[in-house]
């Protein structure tokens, strides 16, 4: 694996190759791990991006990582299931580059099911002035909540990912455009924010074959890496306070006229926009060492007044993990492994809407119960044992559809 990965690395530097110590070549060994925090300082999800080990060949600029995920499910929904399956979630790549002292690249690319999705999710150039003043452009990714950021799957204790972060909120949304980030530290506290203009949303937020609002279903639009529906910016932002030992709270708001309202100048409609507003914590309880981590979102659209009922304008939704270690040390032969325990609790509310002609309240909602054991053989690399108990109430309010699932999954940086 060290000698392929030496391979990967010359072929990425290109006109690099002339300053590679040739001895590299017959001793792959010496490959060393870049460490993900030069500074020592409290991390927070603003520092994901970069916060991944990376492999550095010699005095080789670039830097490559990445991590898999695979896993097995058999589930059953209402009695019904398809038996046993395997899948190849996804592996992902990340290419970093000190292209001067102060100015980095980073990219990841995801391959998503074997190959049936390939995408770009992040590229990036970063300009550093001061701690607190950054200039970053190219594709980024929008800082709204905190799991879309720090999503990568080595760093969580269950095998999907939440709900509310990937159907409430399209998970891993990035577009292109450009911004500013930067951190403050004073003792033990650290202050963040980020704020950035890119491309965004599109008619199929309210357009959609799941016959709901549904701001992921723009995330199928590749021209948004090209060109901008409308002609109008989506703008992200985000503060962070985090205190060392205590935890990190964070606050974010991303916001737009989705529509495309005009033509050539001949207005096709007015201009509808929509809010999203989240709030992520994180923290870990003294004593029990008990690692808690929520987040919570509001979502507002202007959805047109001629659309049926289901298209809601206001919806709702989150995730709380809670996460028990149960043994460090020698576990199954391995040295410094961890045991731990989880449970992640999720709910999101698709419509909170009224019926106009009675004021009922709409249903469509959806919540899940998942107890989770996970096994650490190191900090890269983690296999999970997931159970997942899910209920979904469609927007008539009928009785809800109960899933139940086991889970086997794997992931590891490499």
């Amino acid at each position: 694996m060290k000698t392929l990965l030496t391979l990967l690395l010359l072929a990425a530097a290109g006109p690099a190759l002339a300053q590679i110590d040739p001895t590299l070549l017959r001793d792959p060994g010496r490959l060393r791990r870049v460490p993900a925090d030069t500074m020592g300082r409290p991390q927070l999800n603003l520092d994901a991006v970069y916060n991944r080990p990376f492999l550095q060949a010699g005095r080789l600029p670039v830097a490559l990582g990445g991590y898999v995920e695979a896993n097995y499910q058999n589930g059953r929904t209402d009695g019904i299931g398809e038996g046993h399956q395997f899948q190849m979630r996804r592996v992902t790549l990340f290419v970093s580059s000190a292209i001067s002292k102060r100015v980095k690249f980073l990219t990841e690319i995801e391959f998503e099911d074997g190959t049936k999705e390939i995408n770009i999710e992040f590229a990036s150039v970063d300009f550093e002035f001061s701690p607190l003043l950054n200039v970053r452009g190219g594709i980024v990714m929008n800082p709204i909540g905190a799991f879309n950021q720090n999503h990568d799957g080595p760093k969580w204790e269950f095998v999907d990912r939440p709900i509310a972060a990937t159907q409430l909120l399209p998970a891993t949304w990035s577009n292109v455009g450009a911004g500013l980030f930067g951190k403050k530290y004073t003792d033990r506290w650290v202050f963040a924010y980020e704020a950035y203009l890119t491309n965004g949303f599109d008619n199929s937020v309210v357009d959609n074959p799941e016959s709901r609002t549904f701001l992921p279903a723009s995330k199928a639009n590749p021209d948004r890496f090209e060109e901008n529906v409308n002609g109008q910016l989506l703008t992200t932002a985000k503060v962070a306070l985090r205190r060392q030992k205590v935890g990190e709270l964070g606050l974010s708001h991303m916001g737009q006229v989705y529509n495309k309202f005009e033509d050539d100048g001949l207005v096709l409609d007015q201009r509808r926009r929509l809010d999203v507003w989240a709030v992520d914590a994180n923290t870990t309880l003294p004593g029990t060492r008990t690692a808690l981590t929520g987040e919570w979102a509001w979502v507002r659209v202007n959805v047109p007044d001629n659309y049926a009922p289901q298209y809601g304008g206001r919806q709702m939704g989150g995730f709380l993990d809670l996460v028990q270690p149960l043994r460090k040390g020698r576990v199954f032969g391995y040295e410094n492994a961890v045991l731990n325990a989880g449970l992640r609790l999720e709910y999101v509310d698709w419509n909170r809407d009224r019926f106009a002609e009675t004021g009922g309240a709409i249903g469509d909602e959806t919540w899940a119960v998942v107890p989770a054991l996970s096994w650490r053989p190191s900090p890269l690399t983690v296999v999970r044992l997931n159970y997942r108990s899910q209920w979904a109430r469609d927007f008539l309010g009928n009785p809800a559809v109960r899933s139940a699932t086991v889970q086997v999954g794997l992931s590891s940086y490499f």
